[in-house]
């Protein structure tokens, strides 16, 4: 019910959270603790202690908080739920698994109670820390909730304040750390103690969990069931959340999950240890690079082992979440990548550049000097030379028609199939001038050229694609869309052949509202694609347009237009 302001000279717009006591709460979630106790099994007694008095103890702390202003549980109560439906997710986990494998059945026996508690209470309190970082709360005189000292609901009854406001705060840090204040105002000194007893290992387990810091050293079941859990129920928040349109906030709770796993990388791949001889990780005085898209494989592998739900795919994608997150330095305008040269590389790589070295290098029990050379390589700016070398090869080279090349090179609308180069390159470098080269082509184009060899350039025959019927209708309209593209200028087509097949970026479908996994899923049961092995389909990376892309080959007999004789066949 809403109540009027009446000591307020001047009334918010915003109509405040009407607060709840922990009965309404507690009350208002009764089928979902019936489910507790069917899952945790125990009598009455042990029941009420171990997950009820937490539960009425964390619905004291948040209230009727959301958890987010705009994204995932937003709306009234939706730190709550968060919290119960993470910690009921991975109680429910420990069933199909057994901790302290390695241990006697006397020590397991003892260890498995306090190991699902923990496990509870980390799910519990996996969000705890937003209450303090991302968030302020006040009443209607404008005081503000002293949330390291007192629960919300506590202090509300004692202002008697019926309504409070939550004033979130921009671009906070994600610092799960700040959890761990708040911790004891859920879990009581005796409930600690109960779980330290006769071990070392469960208390912090826990704790590494909610403050999202690994033990990089040690895998740990609690930490995974949490983490899977929070993934699996946010994503299905996000999902049916019908109130909110288009794409949610990037970088609300999945750059934690790519983080986590670059970290594991660092610590565990020798791949990724830093400034190594063909390492993916370089540690400079501009800061910490990681080779790009090489990487992204590797953490799409980890993700995809730790079975996480709304995971993305595409290296672009993760890149996105980094960057909007803060994980990330944007490369300078004009370019995808940062470009750096590690020692022993003769030519340049691309790259991500982290905004602090910290994120990934704390914690790592080796430590690690920064390179004194620059790694960040110089710009080029050739461009105007090998424009002009270009004129120079065009202006010396007779024109000479010959109508069955340019037919020849129709089927490679942008780049020949086992030789992506660029434009001005192959025309600068071509060892017969009497033959120009596309964009030789277009040089002479700046003068006024006879018109056959403008009729010779265009395409002689038309590119569809033949796909069975049964492929998904969304997909299909997308493919043909990126296969028609190869109909127009060449420089703009956003399907390109290659040796094996026809090269498609995954970000085209993206663009078209298609999620990649579904639209590769869908590829690779009618067999369209090349390198698919037991129908998982297997991406490539491309240069297209001056940018490393991740994408999917289609076989030439889908294509009408191309002979696939002409095509290499994948081993």
């Amino acid at each position: 019910m809403a109540v009027p302001l009446s000591g307020a000279g001047h009334p918010s717009v915003d109509p405040g959270i009407g607060a709840s006591t922990v009965d309404e709460l507690i009350a208002s979630e009764s089928e979902f603790l019936q489910r507790f106790k069917y899952c945790y099994g125990c009598d009455a007694e042990t029941f009420e202690r171990d997950i009820v008095d937490p539960i009425r103890r964390y619905a004291s702390y948040v209230n009727l908080l959301p958890a987010t202003a705009d994204n995932f549980f937003c709306s009234a109560g939706g730190l709550f739920r968060l919290g119960l439906e993470v910690a009921f997710f991975a109680l429910q986990g420990t069933d199909a698994h057994i901790v302290s494998g390695r241990a006697t059945i006397t020590v397991r026996k003892e260890l498995e109670p306090r190991w699902r508690q923990a496990t509870f209470l980390a799910g519990l309190c996996s969000e705890l820390h937003r209450t303090l970082s991302h968030a302020t709360v006040t009443d209607e005189q404008g005081n503000e909730w002293p949330a390291y000292l007192v629960p919300l609901t506590v202090w509300l009854e004692r202002r008697e304040a019926r309504r409070f406001f939550v004033r979130w705060i921009a671009n906070a840090p994600d610092s799960r750390g700040l959890g761990l204040f708040a911790l004891p105002h859920i879990v009581s000194p005796e409930a600690m103690q109960h779980l330290a007893e006769a071990n070392h290992v469960v208390v912090p387990q826990m704790l590494a969990s909610m403050t999202g810091i690994p033990l990089l050293h040690e895998q740990s079941i609690l930490i995974e069931l949490v983490k899977r859990s929070a993934a699996l129920v946010i994503d299905r928040d996000l999902a049916a959340s019908a109130h909110r349109y288009g794409r949610p906030i990037l970088g609300a709770h999945i750059e934690r999950y790519l983080l986590d796993a670059m970290r594991h990388l660092v610590a565990a791949h020798p791949a990724w240890s830093p400034n190594t001889e063909r390492s993916r990780v370089w540690l400079g005085a501009e800061g910490l690079f990681i080779v790009w898209p090489n990487a992204a494989a590797e953490i799409r592998k980890v993700l995809e082992d730790d079975e996480l739900r709304g995971i993305p795919k595409a290296p672009e994608t993760i890149v996105e979440i980094l960057t909007a997150a803060g994980v990330l330095v944007a490369p300078p305008e004009g370019q995808a990548c940062w470009s750096i040269l590690p020692p022993g590389n003769s030519s340049a790589l691309e790259a991500i550049r982290l905004a602090s070295p910290d994120i990934l290098l704390t914690g790592q029990t080796r430590p690690v000097d920064a390179l004194a050379q620059p790694l960040v390589a110089r710009a080029v700016t050739a461009p105007s030379r090998v424009a002009g070398a270009t004129n120079a090869a065009a202006q010396s080279a007779p024109i000479v028609p010959a109508p069955t090349a340019p037919r020849a090179r129709a089927a490679s609308p942008r780049a020949a199939a086992t030789e992506p180069r660029s434009a001005p390159d192959a025309a600068a470098g071509g060892p017969e001038p009497h033959e120009p080269q596309p964009d030789a082509q277009g040089a002479l184009d700046l003068d006024p050229p006879p018109a056959p060899p403008i009729e010779a350039v265009a395409p002689s025959r038309q590119f569809a694609l033949k796909a069975p019927l049964r492929l998904v209708p969304q997909v299909r309209q997308a493919l043909q869309a990126a296969i028609a593209t190869m109909n127009n200028d060449a420089r703009s087509a956003i399907a390109v052949t290659v040796a094996s097949g026809v090269f498609v970026p995954v970000s085209h479908f993206k663009a078209h509202s298609i999620d990649v996994s579904v639209a590769l899923r869908a590829l690779a049961d009618v067999d369209m694609l090349v390198g698919t092995k037991d129908r998982r389909p297997r991406t490539y990376q491309h240069d297209i347009g001056g940018q490393e892309q991740a994408g999917v080959i289609v076989r030439p007999a889908h294509i009408e237009g191309l002979d696939p004789t002409d095509f290499q066949t994948p081993t």
